[in-house]
């Protein structure tokens, strides 16, 4: 299997539950410690190996392609990809948009997932398979905003907010081989034929995948950093990873 060497990043949205921080900017250009959300997630993403990045913007689409024109990452090409129905759809359809770039050995994340250099590295490093979902466990138990996940040894076999069995949960960063994207995107296309398709999650079609098909699979990312951009109330914490990753040298 070859290593994926690209990355899709979705952030098409604004992420109003961030507001007022995200009223003129999406919620993966808030800064932690000198840099965006984004500017970290493409910083740890070339660390880890990944030469080309794709980022699908929406919400304020400029202020994006303005911070990607000023950073220099080395070794790391930056394209955009426009959703111009950002604000009429959930990110199932962002994904059917960035369908032409789900090609190949990729890695698939959230705009508002923060991850050290470690777990794109243990993501790309995990054992083939057509999809692999990135899982933490935590003792403390879940909420009603985890994306939770059921697995059976290595396997995926349920994700979603409101299942009912669950022994973990998603952080958002996801690998596709070949095969695993070409089902991937064909499931997406069939389920945006559907009246509800528009206001579905992409993860709702990995959970339909993990019914019907016995090709999703887990790699665990415990002990490692990661935090996502959801609320006023993370900032602090998130605030806190990035001051830390500046100590290390980052």
């Amino acid at each position: 299997m070859a290593k994926p060497a690209k990355a899709i990043i979705l952030s098409a949205g604004q992420g109003k539950r961030l507001s007022p921080l995200t009223d003129t900017r999406p919620k993966c250009l808030v800064e932690l410690s000198g840099r965006t959300v984004l500017h970290w997630q493409l910083k740890h993403l070339a660390q880890a190996g990944i030469t080309e990045a794709v980022v699908v913007t929406g919400f304020a689409a400029d202020t994006v392609e303005k911070e990607i024109a000023a950073l220099d990452i080395p070794g790391l090409t930056v394209r955009t990809l426009f959703n111009p129905f950002y604000a009429l759809t959930d990110n199932l359809a962002t994904c059917w948009l960035a369908r032409g770039e789900m090609r190949g050995d990729f890695l698939l994340l959230n705009g508002d997932t923060l991850f050290e250099t470690g777990i794109a590295e243990r993501l790309i490093a995990a054992p083939p398979a057509p999809i692999t979902v990135t899982i933490d466990r935590k003792a403390a138990g879940y909420d009603a905003d985890d994306m939770k996940v059921l697995t059976e040894g290595l396997s995926l076999r349920a994700i979603g907010k409101t299942i009912d069995q669950y022994d973990a949960e998603s952080i958002g960063f996801l690998r596709f081989d070949p095969e695993g994207a070409a089902l991937f995107t064909r499931i997406v296309e069939q389920a945006l034929r559907t009246p509800e398709g528009l206001k579905r999650w992409y993860l709702s079609v990995i959970n339909q995948i993990a019914q019907d098909h016995d090709v999703v699979r887990v790699q665990s990312i415990e002990g490692l950093d990661w935090a996502e951009m959801d609320f006023p109330e993370d900032l602090p914490k998130n605030r806190e990873l990035a001051a830390a990753w500046i100590a290390a040298g980052e």
